[in-house]
């Protein structure tokens, strides 16, 4: 009980509800990075001690998603959609913690890797990290608008992407109750909801002649391409795990 009272406070959003957001000191930058690095510290503690299932803190976990599903929907800020995602995607961490869902957890990490830069070249070439005001990506910057296009693949969770294959391979091995079947149908429509949402209003906007747009340079193709490899070797795992 007490590991999984750690593991909530770690990457369920609490320090961030509770603490972050109300000291209001810290940019939407600087709480994607902690809120990232404390969910890695989830997956590593959850790695060498064993967590048993607890309902309780389940639930309240999945109340904190469908807040945080609520916040990432009235956001345009990439920053703020990245540490989000984090915190809806919590619940699952906490209900199949023993079955591989940290690895779940893990391929969500690396697909913030990818936001986390296309957030920093946004705030570097437009000003801000925020995406409302700039469209027709794709068009005008095919590499940044592909790249996005596949992070918000991921992350609505389609197969062949990791995060979809640790789920179903996960779902499959747990003891189902009716809280699991709850927290995967709220999961897999959140993330679906968001992450449409983000597509329809970036990759696929109107071009915009007023702007200039500013594509990846050679080192972030190379980091956004590796950042690809990783969740293509996750989708191998998780494709396993799910056939095993």
């Amino acid at each position: 009980m007490f590991i999984n009272i750690i593991l909530l406070i770690l990457c369920a959003g609490v320090p961030y509800y509770l603490v972050l957001e109300k000291i209001g000191k810290l940019s939407s930058k600087n709480i994607f990075i902690i809120s990232s690095f404390l969910l890695l510290c989830a997956i590593v503690l959850s790695s060498f001690v064993e967590s048993k299932y607890d309902s309780l803190l389940v639930s309240i976990s999945l109340f904190s998603a469908i807040i945080s599903l609520y916040k990432a929907t009235q956001t345009t800020n990439f920053y703020k959609f990245g540490y989000y995602l984090l915190f809806i995607n919590a619940p699952f961490f906490m209900l199949f913690v023993a079955h591989q869902g940290h690895l779940y957890s893990l391929s969500l990490l690396v697909t913030m890797v990818g936001i986390y830069s296309i957030a920093q070249h946004y705030e570097k070439h437009y000003e801000s990290a925020n995406y409302h005001g700039i469209s027709g990506t794709t068009l005008a910057t095919p590499y940044l608008g592909t790249f996005l296009t596949l992070y918000l693949i991921t992350l609505a969770l389609y197969p062949p992407f990791p995060n979809s294959f640790f789920m179903f391979s996960n779902l499959i091995k747990a003891d189902n109750s009716w809280l699991s079947y709850i927290v995967v149908i709220v999961l897999f429509f959140g993330n679906f909801v968001i992450a449409m949402r983000v597509l329809a209003r970036t990759v696929f906007g109107k071009p915009n002649n007023h702007l200039h747009y500013v594509d990846f340079t050679s080192l972030q193709k190379v980091l956004h391409f590796t950042v690809l490899f990783v969740l293509l070797v996750l989708s191998t795992i998780g494709f396993k795990g799910a056939i095993a």
